[in-house]
């Protein structure tokens, strides 16, 4: 007698590509605005197929959170943790905002955590604590990052590491706000050097 399980049917959609695809509609529509029908359309899965691979629309929401804090929403920290010198590494931050605050492949700007999600805190269960942990997240990353550079001597001891990376997150954040607000490329770029040299003042 064959006791090997029947394995159930593989999914027949890209799981990651159908995540983004969502991700787009919440972002561009938002939560509320966002119906069942739009994301299946968007996904282009059929509805059983959204709720056995994601669950109901909360749900799918949350995952789309999770997706862009792990992945595009970490580039810029990914950018600013791989330059050895530190001005380049805020500078690659900063341009890899700018870059996705002004153009980001789905059409839409700003960033989706900040410009979307942010209006859904306390609305929709799981929400605040997602952004919290971004963060939280973000901010103990670029505080390391100037934390090395203390410890190689490239910033003096008492360098302000946790306050300089506050205000690089505000940074971003108003570049984000900016470009949600149609605020060109090239606008942004322009005052981008005084930024980081005001970043690494002592």
């Amino acid at each position: 007698m064959n006791d090997t399980k029947k394995l159930g049917r593989p999914r027949s959609f890209d799981y990651d590509a159908a995540l983004r695809q969502a991700m787009h509609v919440f972002w561009t529509m938002g939560y509320d605005g966002a119906s069942l029908r739009d994301l299946k359309g968007a996904m282009g899965i059929t509805g059983p197929s959204l709720y056995a691979a994601f669950g109901d629309k909360r749900e799918l929401y949350l995952k789309t959170i999770d997706h862009y804090r792990d992945a595009e929403g970490c580039a810029p920290l990914v950018a600013f943790e791989a330059e050895e010198d530190i001005a380049a590494a805020i500078r690659a931050f900063l341009v890899e905002i700018i870059d996705s605050a002004t153009g980001h492949e789905s059409g839409a700007k700003g960033c989706f955590l900040a410009s979307s999600v942010a209006t859904t805190a306390g609305q929709v269960d799981g929400v605040s604590e997602r952004l919290q942990a971004a963060i939280e997240e973000a901010q103990a990353r670029l505080t390391a990052r100037f934390e090395r550079e203390v410890e190689k001597g490239t910033l003096p001891e008492g360098f302000p590491s946790e306050e300089r990376a506050a205000l690089l997150f505000d940074i971003r954040q108003g570049y984000m706000f900016q470009g949600r607000a149609g605020v060109a490329r090239e606008a942004l770029m322009r005052d981008l050097d005084a930024r980081v040299r005001l970043l690494l003042s002592e």
